[in-house]
């Protein structure tokens, strides 16, 4: 488990900030980092810190990727528990999985991870889910999307 990490004023800043309009620009961080009152140096480096704290597990862009014509998918597996982080390494080592989380359920045979799959086409993501399937040894449920919703969820950071 990672270590707590103390955020200051400006990490909590950084984090509000950040999560929507970042700046499309030929410097996107020096930007943002004015509009923040730090440096670029400042930003980056906090950003990475706060990455590798575990505070932020990902920071980048969320594209529609079936405006660019490609697929976006959410699959399923049942791990058993003494293979879990085994399988989270694994199936996180794969670009095509945008991000991946743990449900709990008090049925022994339900689907405890969730990740989504994002790729060019339908056979990239089957390829995806077989090498999955290939090199876990588990199945993979595949979930494709019916019908799009828009959650706008912002996180707030309490002192």
């Amino acid at each position: 488990m990672p270590e707590s990490v103390a955020l200051d004023a400006v990490d909590r800043a950084i984090i509000e900030h950040l999560q929507g309009g970042f700046p499309i620009s030929p410097q996107p961080y020096a930007v943002a980092a004015t509009s923040l009152g730090i440096g670029e140096a400042d930003l980056l480096a906090r950003l990475q810190r706060l990455l590798d704290a575990r505070v932020l597990t990902r920071f980048g862009p969320l594209f529609q990727v079936e405006r660019m014509g490609g697929v976006f998918l959410l699959a399923a597996m049942h791990v058993p528990p003494a293979r879990w982080s085994e399988v989270v390494d694994l199936v996180n080592s794969f670009p095509e999985v945008a991000h991946n989380y743990q449900r709990e359920s008090a049925q022994q045979c339900a689907f405890n991870m969730w990740f989504v799959l994002a790729s060019e086409s339908d056979a990239a993501v089957a390829t995806t889910i077989r090498r999955i399937e290939e090199a876990s040894g588990l199945p993979v449920c595949a979930f494709p999307k019916l019908r799009e919703y828009f959650v706008d969820m912002r996180l707030a950071v309490r002192a």
